[in-house]
């Protein structure tokens, strides 16, 4: 007689170590999962207030200048280097692991422009109120004084620089936007469009022939240096302070503008913007692309930085501290993960790119659960409980005032132009998307 017994293998079910995890089989047939929409919309609802109770963006500050922060410096290679200006005409360079200084230069007379590392990172330029452009090492030679490389004295104001990463060329900008060359005391090129001034000029970081500087006169001029003057200019209805191309499209760019707002253009269509970024409550002063060109940063007189998804109007988030004033500066590190803030109160600011992101080393398990939280905040993010929990934020008592005055006066200005579109003849009064409202002039 045969008899069948049930046996189980010990290896099967028990643990070797109370941090074993075995793989359960599940059957995932729906039909024996009736109220599985239903857990996840709680596990979603939990994992989108976990995320705001973890969110605590700010990681430290660097301390140490004697003056406002004018500008801000990206080493190209280098993650833990930074440089920066004041409008003291000093340069500091810093570790950004240990936060501290590791070298301070007294580099011009007035304030420092601009600062821009060439090529690898080796060297870095700065411009200054007092019409030089000097070159240095990035690191300290033991054996001499801390002298510049290269001091070159140019006869026109100089407001702005930015070095072309795969060439030993520069621009600058001032009264005229000028090309040169490493080694050279000389401009090679000068690119000129009837414009009083320039303030900021910057290389495009694929297209290398590419440039494009903000005039005084709100226009943005585009320059390709194979060509024998200046492509194209757009004039906006208000000047815009910095411009920011993307990394990852050779033909996107973003302005921070004097209206409040940013502006995303496409060079191949410049008669309106692709994207119009709203929530600032002052002038946009600084901005700046995240190394994937998915996010842009932007810094502004109202003591506050935004974020922005670069196809998305609002911003994901804002930062801000009691003691932060006006930004004069941003950048966003190179892995992706920290957004750095320069203001006039003497402080570098070094905040995180995600504000509920855990710092450090994350285990397995806690990657898969940070994964599967995100994906149910990207399946249940339009359902309403779950938009109020992740859009809510705290903001200064400033903002908040003025944002609510700057809706009634968009909404007034709305219902005007209904209005009188309603009471006139078919036609009198075109509607025009707001999209191209900020554009005045476009010139080839």
């Amino acid at each position: 007689m045969k008899v069948k017994v049930l046996t189980r293998n010990p290896d099967e079910y028990m643990r070797e170590t109370k941090k074993d995890i075995h793989k359960v089989p599940r059957n995932y047939d729906p039909a024996l999962h009736p109220f599985e929409a239903q857990r996840e919309y709680t596990r979603a609802v939990n994992a989108v207030k976990l995320e705001r109770i973890f969110a605590k963006p700010f990681v430290g500050s660097l301390d140490g200048h004697r003056d406002g922060i004018s500008i801000l410096g990206k080493h190209p290679k280098s993650l833990s280097c930074l440089a920066s200006g004041s409008f003291d005409g000093e340069v500091r360079l810093w570790n950004l692991p240990t936060k501290k200084c590791v070298r301070s230069i007294a580099a011009h007379d007035g304030i420092v422009r601009g600062i821009d590392f060439v090529g690898s990172g080796e060297q870095f330029l700065t411009v200054g109120d007092d019409k030089t452009v000097k070159s240095w090492h990035t690191q300290l030679p033991s054996f001499s004084e801390d002298l510049p490389i290269n001091t070159v004295i140019s006869k026109t104001v100089l407001t702005g620089i930015s070095c072309n990463k795969k060439n030993n060329t520069y621009a600058t900008c001032g009264e005229l936007c000028l090309l040169w060359e490493l080694g050279r005391n000389e401009p090679i090129r000068s690119l000129k469009w009837g414009v009083d001034s320039l303030q900021h000029v910057a290389f495009n970081p694929v297209e290398e022939n590419v440039l494009a500087t903000c005039a005084s006169d709100r226009s943005i001029i585009l320059y390709d240096t194979r060509e024998p003057g200046p492509v194209r200019k757009m004039v906006l209805e208000m000047r815009s302070n910095q411009l920011a191309w993307n990394p990852m499209e050779a033909y996107t760019f973003t302005v921070a503008n004097e209206d409040y707002n940013l502006y995303t253009f496409d060079t191949r269509c410049l008669f309106g913007a692709t994207q119009i970024h709203k929530g600032h409550v002052s002038a946009v002063i600084s901005v700046d692309y995240s190394p994937t060109g998915l996010e842009i940063v932007s810094g502004s007189y109202d003591k506050t930085l935004r974020i922005f998804s670069y196809y998305k109007n609002n911003s994901r988030d804002v930062y801000h501290t009691k003691r932060m004033q006006r930004i004069t500066n941003v950048a966003w590190s190179l892995d992706n993960k920290y957004v750095i803030s320069a203001s006039d109160e003497m402080n570098i600011r070094l905040w995180k790119a995600k504000a509920s992101e855990k710092l450090g080393v994350m285990t397995p398990r806690e990657k898969v659960s940070q994964n599967y939280n995100a994906a149910l905040l990207r399946k249940f993010e339009s359902f309403p409980q779950i938009k109020r929990i992740a859009r809510h934020r705290q903001v200064p008592k400033h903002v908040f005032n003025a944002t609510r005055e700057h809706r009634a006066i968009h909404l007034k200005q709305k219902i005007k132009e209904s209005n009188k579109r309603a009471h006139s003849k078919p036609g009198t009064v075109p509607h025009v998307s707001l999209h191209k409202k900020s554009i005045v002039e476009v010139k080839e």
